[in-house]
């Protein structure tokens, strides 16, 4: 039985494999195509009203509630993106045409100049403008650091009453202990505020020498004694920073520094976790607190699972990537980091003998040599030229043929 959840993204094409890939198909509890095996990120799944949704739930019952809307027809929360559209007038020869440039999110700021030099502070090839390859980049990073079944019991594969609570109690502690969205902002604005603060605070010890020495310099000329939480660099003046309320608005970072601290990628539309004094995004975050399914993509709840090759399993995923049959106690081999039966590695992955053109068992020996393979047997490692066995002896290789001695190789070569 396939949920709806499979038809999402159906026939999407793969952005990695181009024609090699018929289209995207969900496999029934990985997160792959079942078409190319590669992750539903790299699949162009055109649907932008999904990731509104998605975030619209990470919001809901946060502090975050001005970022989301209610849907009408049926009452589920939707991120309300900041999108930004700029015009410049570009003298042409005879009119003047109108270059128009739409961001597909924007930090969510009144001051539009702040949100330009925000975008301009970027990587160019990150700048979430529709259609360029950082609107792509945004995608991706939407789908790999906020995955649905990271928040949505609903979205996980099969998950018992008592995972459904306790992974619900576990978003909720999140929610209430971690997740945030940066700011953007001036940081003389930020220090103007807090003094203003500590004034009203300070009525009755005095006002600190600190707030007195403060206000001799506008906020522009002391952006420079700021430095990022990052790089520790310091800021230019009259930059936007981004701040964290999570980690106090005594940190700042640049707008190209706010970054997750396990995959260094930018935090998608700044949605961040805290932790530890570090940021992270969604997907880093919850590999810090849980153990996650190498097979399903999923985050555990069960006491019980397995580990193996240095990754956690679900008992049942831990499953051969070729025909998805249970391993548990079977003979398997990691082909490109994943397990595969034993069947399924000598039909599709084994290297072919030399000698016999048979696939060499993964358990028994064999002689390789540039890409080349060998049954290390008596029948199959001899000299192509007089069959000579050559099993620890000296041989010289040419191509696919090994010979025994110089004339052998003058004989055949000839």
């Amino acid at each position: 039985q396939m949920g709806l959840g499979h038809e999402e993204g159906f026939g999407a094409p793969c952005l990695k494999c181009k024609d090699k890939c018929e289209g995207f198909e969900l496999h029934y509890w990985r997160k792959i195509c079942r078409n190319c095996k590669c992750g539903q990120e790299e699949h162009d799944i055109l649907s932008s009203n999904e990731e509104d949704r998605k975030v619209g739930k990470l919001f809901e019952d946060t502090k975050y509630t001005t970022l989301i809307a209610k849907l009408k027809n049926d009452g589920n929360p939707v991120y309300k993106r900041n999108v930004m559209i700029l015009t410049n007038p570009v003298p042409a020869k005879k009119n003047i045409s109108i270059n128009t440039v739409t961001y597909e999110w924007a930090p969510p700021v009144q001051n539009q100049t702040l949100a330009r030099q925000y975008m301009q502070m970027l990587p160019k090839e990150k700048q979430p403008v529709a259609g360029s390859e950082g609107a792509q980049y945004r995608k991706k990073q939407l789908a790999k650091q906020l995955p649905a079944h990271d928040q949505d019991p609903s979205k996980c594969h099969e998950l018992s009453p008592n995972e459904v609570k306790q992974m619900e109690q576990f978003v909720k502690k999140y929610k209430n202990e971690a997740l945030g969205v940066g700011d953007v902002k001036l940081p003389g604005e930020v220090e103007a505020r807090a003094a203003d603060e500590n004034n009203l605070n300070s009525v009755d010890r005095g006002t600190s020498s600190a707030v007195g020495a403060m206000d001799d310099k506008s906020p522009d000329q002391k952006a420079s004694q700021y430095s990022c939480y990052h790089c520790k660099m310091s800021m230019k003046e009259g930059d936007p920073a981004v701040y964290a309320e999570r980690a106090g608005y005594d940190k700042l970072w640049h707008p190209a520094c706010f970054v997750c601290c396990t995959c260094s990628e930018l935090l998608v539309d700044m949605i961040y976790f805290w932790k530890n004094d570090n940021l992270y995004c969604g997907r880093h975050y919850c590999d810090s607190e849980k153990p996650r399914c190498a097979g399903c993509d999923e985050l555990i709840f069960s006491n019980e699972y397995t580990h193996a090759e240095g990754q956690n399993w679900h008992l049942k995923h831990f499953c051969c990537f070729d025909c998805d049959c249970v391993l548990a106690g079977e003979i398997y081999v990691v082909v490109n980091d994943n397990p595969v039966c034993k069947s399924c590695y000598v039909k599709n992955h084994a290297a072919i003998c030399q000698g016999c053109h048979n696939a060499i068992d993964p358990e028994v020996q064999r002689v390789t040599y540039n890409n080349f393979n060998w049954h290390a047997t008596q029948e199959c490692f001899l000299c192509s030229c007089c069959s000579k066995c050559l099993i620890g002896q000296k041989f010289m290789p040419v191509e696919g043929m090994v010979f025994c001695s110089v004339e052998c190789k003058k004989k055949m070569m000839s």
